[in-house]
């Protein structure tokens, strides 16, 4: 009985071991030297989602996979790689939701889309209705 509730309590405690508890990498918190670089590096930061928190950049959280993104985001930039070139290989590596700013092709043009197309169907369906009370 003892052994079941030790392993019932483990099985409920096993998401707080999940989290990354590894070290920070070195430029995750740390400006480059630089501050035109690092004035790029925080810009794309902003336009990157935080794939552990979901709803914030990767500036914004302090998630352990957030900081591991900074890091790498300061990484490249300080190598001279430009913003645009980081971004594409972040959605390359995490998929097209890390971009807080779609691209207008395959899904992303379905999510620059959908606010035009409801308010057509909106209008659409706004004009049934009116047309009946007439």
């Amino acid at each position: 009985m003892r052994q079941a509730f030790t392993i019932l309590t483990l099985l409920v405690a096993a998401p707080v071991f999940a989290q990354g508890s590894g070290p920070i990498p070195e430029l995750a918190n740390q400006q480059l030297a630089d501050p035109k670089k690092e004035a790029e590096a925080t810009n794309l930061m902003h336009g990157l989602r935080c794939i552990q928190c979901q709803g914030q950049s990767i500036a914004d959280s302090d998630a352990p996979m957030a900081a591991t993104m900074r890091a790498e985001v300061r990484q490249q930039i300080a190598k001279g790689e430009k913003p645009e070139t980081i971004r594409k290989w972040m959605i390359g590596r995490y998929g097209e939701w890390v971009s807080f700013e779609p691209e207008m092709k395959g899904s992303g043009l379905l999510l620059w889309a959908a606010p035009v197309l409801l308010l057509l169907v909106a209008v659409w369906m706004a004009r049934g209705l009116f047309r009946r009370r007439a």
